[in-house]
């Protein structure tokens, strides 16, 4: 009987089919998840990786709420024509803290994991309001509409404390000043030195961009997004960063 023949054979028995399909699923399974219970964590530490401010964390609800994710990833693989084109390979720990993760499926735009500090406000500003006018071949909607829409972060602390109980490290000092911080982060006249000690380089090795987003006197949805914008990718130090090969 050759081996065509015998294959025949599992796949015209249904049962023993079955069978041993759920043992290579088994096999396979188990090879994935035992080592995870060897190992202290599955995200290594990286240094500079902090929770994002409340004003971010409010850009990034909005990122999600117009659906950005569906044309632009956050996920650099560990290829070198991603790796020329968007820079460092993204990392676990970039990620530890978003809640849902935004590494996205689907490129109709370019990759976002790098994009923090790499244009202007004023770019991130022309750029919402007609996306054309500063790329020709965009074919993103425009977004003026958030330069209109105030916001005040009168229920930002609600955000924190939910995304503290799935495990962001948000202290209850950050809770409680959770909308003094939103609203110090665009005024950079104001009193950020709270901000700057919750958030900032003292407590995670990485300073916190404290300015007027949107160039507007009021606060918009459009600083919300743009200081979301300008953090992605620039908690980590890649000139010093090491992988840890150990794990």
């Amino acid at each position: 009987m050759g081996i065509l023949d015998k294959h025949k054979k599992i796949e015209t028995h249904a049962t023993l089919l079955m069978v041993l399909s759920f043992i290579v699923v088994t096999i396979g399974g188990l090879v994935q998840i035992v080592p995870l219970f060897y190992i202290e964590n599955t995200i290594e530490k990286v240094e500079g990786v902090r929770p994002y401010t409340p004003l971010e964390l409010t850009g990034k609800r909005i990122y999600e709420r117009e659906g950005c994710y569906a044309c632009h990833s956050q996920m650099i693989r560990p290829m070198r024509d991603e790796v020329e084109r968007y820079g460092h390979y993204s990392l676990a720990a970039e990620s530890m803290y978003d809640r849902p993760f935004q590494w996205g499926s689907k490129r109709t735009g370019p990759d976002l994991a790098r994009v923090g500090g790499r244009y202007s406000d004023e770019w991130h500003q022309d750029h919402f309001r007609n996306p054309p006018a500063v790329v020709p071949e965009s074919i993103m909607p425009k977004y003026g509409f958030l330069f209109e829409r105030e916001i005040d972060g009168k229920y930002v602390a609600d955000f924190l404390s939910t995304s503290a109980t799935f495990g962001v490290p948000y202290t209850t000092a950050m809770i409680e000043n959770a909308t003094a911080d939103f609203r110090a982060q665009v005024d950079p006249e104001g009193d950020a030195e709270g901000l700057e000690e919750r958030y900032g380089k003292a407590a995670f090795g990485t300073p916190v961009n404290v300015r007027n987003f949107d160039g507007q006197d009021k606060l918009t949805e459009a600083d919300a997004l743009i200081a979301y914008m300008q953090v992605l990718g620039t908690m980590v130090d890649f000139s010093t960063f090491q992988p840890d090969l150990s794990r």
